[in-house]
């Protein structure tokens, strides 16, 4: 027995030493190669779970047909305020309305069923190039007053020249509040898009290219329903991708599931610059608290930021 409790204490400790090496070799990372593609998994008991006022949480999040019919469902529109209510920003896709009441008669739910401090930037109806208008739909960008603040005026890519993309990135910038709701130095630009699936590739690459004509001292956030998977995009595709290096962190691996069906397709994504990833708690998750696809074909996906201390001087 003594000769068992000696062999299996001396595993625990070489496992012990493994585990500082390999942790050791992560800090220190100016020492050792930097993968190709960077990918951070969500490692429950190893990450410092912070106070929820402490961090700004973000989600990306295609509401499936999001018109007048679903809005006339209550039991849908409310499970979305209870969804909403979870976070501090939702990047929504799919919204399907001609007359563009709906986003507004969202707003009003969430301020009466979640909170008054709910806001709402609003694009455009996307698709403005001739070839592109059977595919109209509107991003809407939902946040709470008290935890960020709009920067500039958002808008919708200029598409007009190369038409790149079928739904055109929309462009929203914001700056987070401390917690004590005084202005800080952490400012992001966010980018939202809807690739189109028989053209996803294409638009990705358009992604890049657009990334890399932001200045650098830009902090991104990209997000979406880029149906970045499956039918519509190989791994070997994506890793052709111009953000698929270490400047980049993909904050949703290729193997997990965003859809709320029978397929496993990761086509809902977050996209880290390295600027913003030094804010970038560890926690992500997909939002699986959701009751049927009759509230969207896909769950939520959402990120969490480590909100500055002090105010901005």
């Amino acid at each position: 027995m003594v000769q068992v409790n000696n062999t299996i204490l001396a595993i625990s400790i070489a496992l012990n030493i493994l585990f500082a090496s390999a942790l050791f070799s992560f800090i220190n990372r100016e020492e050792t190669p930097v993968p190709e593609i960077v990918f951070f998994e969500r490692l429950d008991d190893n990450l410092v779970e912070f106070d929820r006022e402490d961090t700004v949480r973000i989600a990306t999040f295609n509401i499936r047909t999001f018109g007048v019919t679903k809005m006339g469902k209550p039991e849908v529109v409310t499970e979305l305020v209870e969804i909403f209510d979870r976070y501090d920003m939702v990047s929504v896709q799919e919204i399907k309305d001609i007359n563009q009441e709906v986003p507004y008669r969202f707003l009003d739910e969430l301020r009466n069923g979640s909170s008054n401090e709910w806001e709402m930037l609003l694009s455009e109806r996307s698709g403005q190039q001739e070839d592109d208008i059977g595919g109209q739909e509107q991003y809407a960008v939902y946040y709470r007053e008290s935890v960020v603040q709009p920067l500039n005026e958002s808008k919708l890519h200029n598409d007009s020249m190369l038409d790149e993309y079928y739904r055109e990135p929309f462009l929203t910038e914001f700056s987070v509040l401390t917690k004590n709701g005084e202005a800080s130095n952490l400012s992001f630009l966010m980018i939202s898009i809807h690739t189109s699936p028989g053209v996803t590739v294409n638009e990705l690459h358009s992604l890049s290219n657009l990334t890399m004509e932001m200045p650098e001292s830009e902090k991104l956030v990209i997000l979406g329903d880029m149906n970045a998977d499956c039918n519509y995009a190989s791994l070997n595709e994506l890793d052709e991708l111009a953000i698929r290096n270490s400047n980049f962190t993909w904050v949703v691996p290729d193997d997990a599931d965003t859809t709320f069906s029978s397929t496993r397709c990761a086509y809902d994504r977050i996209i880290l610059d390295e600027q913003i990833s030094t804010h970038y708690t560890g926690w992500w998750g997909i939002d699986r608290n959701m009751s049927s696809s009759n509230v969207s074909d896909h769950f939520p996906v959402w990120v969490e930021f480590l909100r500055p201390s002090y105010a901005l001087n």
